[in-house]
């Protein structure tokens, strides 16, 4: 069975949309073998139709000299959980349809693993099924105020285990959670 492995740029008051913010901040060496250990790790992609709108047509003119992740995310199968998508012209692209946990689960045991980015709603739902094997958030030391929030308000309670911090350059903060294990005694630096 592959990893479920969710990938998100936060601030520190939890909002995750449009992260536009972060091109202020240093996106460094280890930054980058950060992010590039998640996508090497997955042999698929899960989105959800508003990331999968954003991405498609940012990632899919874009080549390996314009951005050393652009083949990953051109050659990579993608999965698309949504309702309303009804066709995928990005290549290696299926519709999945509606969210459905069985569906995941059957994509994890059919894969090496999964990569996640954005897709706030659908992040959630995988949280609440228990699907995510580690939640990767890339914390950056800025309040927006307002915005989508990966975990809103009236978001169920759930306990994780930090497994990894790490800091970057420029303040932020790479915090790896994992399904709790009843010792979270720390994190593994």
């Amino acid at each position: 069975m592959g990893s479920l492995k969710v990938h998100e740029f936060i601030s520190l008051d939890g909002v995750i949309e449009s992260p536009s913010w972060t091109a202020d901040y240093p996106f460094g060496a280890e930054m980058m073998e950060a992010v590039g250990g998640l996508t090497a790790s997955a042999d698929a992609i899960l989105l959800g139709r508003n990331t999968y709108e954003m991405f498609a047509p940012a990632w899919s003119t874009r080549t390996a000299e314009d951005d050393p992740g652009a083949p990953f995310f051109n050659e990579t199968a993608k999965y698309v959980v949504s309702s309303t998508l009804e066709k995928a012209d990005w290549n290696n692209t299926t519709i999945l349809g509606p969210y459905d946990p069985k569906a995941v689960r059957d994509l994890k045991n059919s894969t090496q693993g999964i990569y996640v980015s954005g897709s706030a709603a659908l992040v959630r739902a995988l949280l609440a099924d228990q699907l995510v094997d580690e939640l990767h958030l890339f914390m950056y030391p800025v309040t927006l105020g307002k915005g989508q929030r990966l975990f809103p308000e009236d978001t169920p309670a759930q306990k994780l285990s930090l497994t990894t911090c790490e800091r970057f350059e420029g303040g932020v903060a790479h915090l790896v959670y994992g399904p709790a294990t009843g010792d979270d005694s720390g994190a593994h630096a």
